[in-house]
């Protein structure tokens, strides 16, 4: 199997900084663009586990340029060119302090809250009754503070406004965006046999101008039903089958590891790398249609780097 992208240290032409997240390494080059390489690193309850996963950075990569293309009819997006399987170039802009979420069923950790008591999320009251993977009326709308450290924490638009974490004016464009982005995903994934369960959205301003930044429906950003069975196992109460990152999180759930304080990262043995690789690359082939080509360079880490010394001469 390829090696995992874990690491990147490049110094590039222009380079001002280099911010290392938990999956994306982002360069900053004069103040104007930013390269950001989707490396293979992967995390779960906001921390980055041992062993990176091969190929899973040029999925989520090439997923979302696609997603930003089929989508820029919507609102302008934040991407220029991609130079590299793993590497996409945009324009540099103020990222706002919140990630918006939105979510067409109740599931994953909406839905252990509510199994919890909760009533309401983020300002957003639910009804009585409710059933894990049950359909929303509508979509319903459930930001999150966006944290440089430690965990992202529930917000109502409410408190979005009061703090004056973005305008009224443009939050209610947000969530205008947020909806129509929803719709368009959802559409596409049902011509691919797929339910769009929820996602994240991360908008950012350039000259006044509000633009998509970051991924857009990939598996580390979206849940995703296989729409096939759906309403049989839902009425069965069965776990849903499901492409997304939450197949990573239940594993790590039914080993003890939610990210808490003394708690310790079962094993990642390479059976289990290999079988999380192959499930990204089923999403990918699954949401675009088309078959997952590759990239087995032998060394991945050099290619990513004279590809982007490339474009930035």
């Amino acid at each position: 199997m390829s090696t995992a992208v874990t690491t990147t240290e490049f110094n590039l032409p222009g380079q001002k900084s280099v911010y290392h997240g938990k999956v994306r390494d982002v360069y900053n080059i004069n103040d104007e663009l930013l390269a950001m390489v989707v490396t293979d690193r992967i995390s779960a309850f906001d921390v980055i586990l041992p062993k990176g996963i091969p190929f899973k950075g040029q999925v989520l990569n090439q997923i979302a340029a696609k997603f930003l293309d089929a989508t820029e009819d919507i609102v302008p997006n934040w991407k220029v060119a991609t130079p590299d399987p793993m590497v996409t170039i945009g324009k540099k802009c103020e990222p706002l302090k919140v990630e918006v979420i939105i979510r067409g069923y109740i599931t994953g950790s909406a839905w252990r809250d509510y199994k919890a008591g909760a009533r309401e999320i983020c300002g957003v009251k639910l009804a009585e009754g409710l059933r894990e993977n049950e359909k929303f009326a509508q979509p319903i709308i459930t930001p999150t503070t966006k944290a440089d450290e430690g965990h992202d924490m529930n917000i109502s638009r409410e408190e979005i406004i009061a703090q004056g974490l973005v305008s009224k004016e443009d939050w209610e464009k947000i969530e205008d965006i947020t909806r129509k982005l929803f719709a368009r995903g959802t559409e596409i994934a049902a011509k691919r046999g797929l339910i769009l369960v929820d996602t994240k959205y991360e908008f950012g301003k350039l000259d006044g101008q509000i633009i998509l930044i970051d991924e857009i429906h990939t598996p580390d950003s979206s849940r995703y039903f296989y729409a096939d069975g759906y309403q049989e196992r839902f009425e069965k109460g069965e776990a849903q089958r499901q492409l997304s990152k939450e197949f990573v999180r239940q594993w790590l759930i039914d080993n003890n590891f939610m990210g808490q304080k003394g708690q310790t990262v079962p094993e990642m043995t390479d059976e289990k790398v290999k079988e999380i690789s192959d499930r990204y690359i089923e999403l990918y082939e699954h949401i675009t249609g088309e078959k997952f080509v590759k990239d087995e360079s032998a060394d991945t880490a050099k290619r990513i780097e004279n590809n982007l010394q490339n474009f930035l001469k």
